[in-house]
C-alpha cells in the first residue's frame, strides 16, 4: 500500500491516478459520515460525497501537511458541504432514515438484530442533539477517529473535542433515560 503522504504529494502535482487511490481509500468513510448527517437520504449523500471529492481534487494543491491525516481535511470539507446544503435548503437533519446496516456490527444475525434495534433507538436520540454534538459522536464512535483527527476536521482543540464529546454523551444519556 502506497504511503498516503506520497499520494497526496503526487496529487498536489496534478497526478489524477494518485488522487484516485486516495478517493478509493476514503470514499466509504466520507460517504458514511455524510449519509448519517443527511438522515439516510442516499441520493443526497451520493451527491454531496461527489461534491466533497470534486472540491478536494480542485483544492488539493492548497492542502498542507500539519501533522493530521488527509482524512481530517476531507471530513472538514464534508462537514462544510452538509452545513452549506442545509443552510440553503433550510431543512432539519434527520437521522431516522439511516439504514441499520450502517450501525450494525459484522457478526451473526442475532447480534446484528440486537445492534439494529439499539442503533435505531440511538439514532432517534442522536437526531435530537445539536449538529456539533452529532458530528463529534459520529466521527468518534461510527468512524472511529481519534480526538486529534476530529479536532483537525472540526478546527477545534483536542480539549474542546473532549468537552463536546462529554457534553454530547451526557445529553444523549439524558435523552435515552428520559424516554
Amino acid at each position: 500500500m502506497e504511503d498516503e503522504r506520497e499520494l497526496v504529494l503526487r496529487a498536489k502535482k496534478g497526478d489524477s491516478a494518485a488522487f484516485g487511490v486516495l478517493y478509493d481509500r476514503h470514499l466509504p468513510a466520507i460517504y458514511r459520515f455524510i449519509l448519517l448527517k443527511v438522515g439516510g437520504a442516499k441520493g443526497e449523500a451520493e451527491d454531496l460525497t461527489h461534491e466533497v471529492f470534486l472540491s478536494a481534487w480542485r483544492n488539493v494543491g492548497h492542502y498542507e501537511f500539519k501533522g493530521f491525516p488527509f482524512t481530517s481535511w476531507l471530513y472538514r470539507i464534508a462537514r462544510n458541504a452538509v452545513i452549506d446544503r442545509y443552510r440553503t435548503a433550510k431543512k432539519n437533519v434527520s437521522l431516522d432514515m439511516v439504514p441499520e446496516e450502517v450501525f450494525a456490527e459484522r457478526s451473526d444475525v442475532g447480534e446484528r438484530l440486537d445492534a439494529g434495534f439499539a442503533a435505531a433507538e440511538i439514532r432517534v436520540h442522536l437526531a435530537k442533539l445539536e449538529p456539533a454534538y452529532q458530528d463529534v459522536l459520529i466521527m468518534k464512535f461510527v468512524e472511529d477517529l481519534t480526538n486529534r483527527e476530529i479536532a483537525a476536521a472540526l478546527q477545534k482543540s483536542e480539549g474542546a473535542i473532549r468537552v463536546i464529546q462529554h457534553r454530547a454523551l451526557k445529553q444523549l444519556k439524558k435523552s435515552i433515560e428520559g424516554s
